[in-house]
């Protein structure tokens, strides 16, 4: 059985997965960041501590074949603090990776590396990035440096570009944006028993109608998502949509109307 490690696993979508790992039975170690968390089973391997610091991250990794690397700010922060959580943790995990000879790092990229597409273009997986914001910029940065990882040091990559990844979609972006649960842990399956995938990007995305994002070339991966936004489709439409003119433009939503300051794109649709 392979063992899997896991960061951010107090954080949205890392409790999901922490919660259907161990109920699988998976050999699991997370890491839950500074607050101590209460074990789910008996015996659950939890690390507690920053994932900037050596020590760390070697408790974490060791003997792991496998890192689910979901730790980090997930929503746009003042530089330094994206600079520390996403970047400097990242190189850390990369470097404990090296040492410990992890086979694969599953790295938690975003939609949000290409945000400021328009809603009208349909991208392929190698698409120019196009970050909105720092949060999306320290996703183009690390789905380099698993570049680089997997290119001077053997270390496998998946890149997953998450979407909106909710239980259920909650407004009409998500009608082309969103990651259900189910499709999720199908995905997280298929980065630890897929055989050799270097390095790769796949769109972390259902299989929504209204999709702006060509996943052809994940089925290098075995990934064959179900869930269809489209099912919520009337009901949301319905409803108002909770996105400003700027944020109905862009893919990447509100992160790319936050902090907008050019004057010569009509802020209408």
């Amino acid at each position: 059985m392979k063992k899997i490690a896991l960061s951010g696993a107090g954080g949205q979508l890392g409790s999901v997965l922490r919660r259907a790992l161990l109920a699988r039975g998976c050999a699991l170690r997370s890491a839950v960041g500074l607050n101590p968390m209460a074990p789910l089973v008996d015996g659950e391997e939890l690390i507690q501590g920053d994932l900037c610091e050596r020590a760390v991250v070697d408790r974490l990794l060791e003997g792991v074949d496998v890192l689910i690397h979901f730790a980090g700010t997930s929503v746009e922060r003042p530089l330094p603090e994206i600079i520390d959580n996403n970047l400097r943790a990242l190189v850390e995990a990369y470097e404990a990776a090296r040492r410990h000879g992890v086979r694969r790092v599953v790295f938690a990229s975003s939609n949000h590396a290409i945000g400021m597409y328009p809603v009208t273009e349909r991208l392929g997986l190698d698409c120019e990035f196009r970050p909105d914001g720092f949060y999306g910029l320290s996703k183009v940065w690390g789905e380099a440096l698993g570049r680089l990882y997997w290119d001077k040091h053997g270390i496998e990559t998946i890149c997953v570009r998450i979407g909106s990844c909710l239980e259920r979609p909650l407004e009409p972006r998500h009608l082309s944006t969103w990651f259900g649960h189910r499709d999720l842990l199908h995905f997280i399956d298929r980065c630890i028993e897929a055989p050799d995938v270097g390095f790769m990007v796949v769109w972390g995305v259902s299989a929504n109608t209204r999709s702006w994002w060509d996943n052809k070339g994940a089925e290098r991966l075995g990934y064959q998502p179900t869930q269809n936004a489209e099912t919520y489709a009337a009901e949301l439409l319905a409803g108002p949509n909770p996105l400003d003119a700027l944020g109905q433009r862009y893919q990447g939503g509100s992160f790319a109307s936050h902090d907008f300051t050019r004057n010569d794109i009509r802020d209408d649709n």
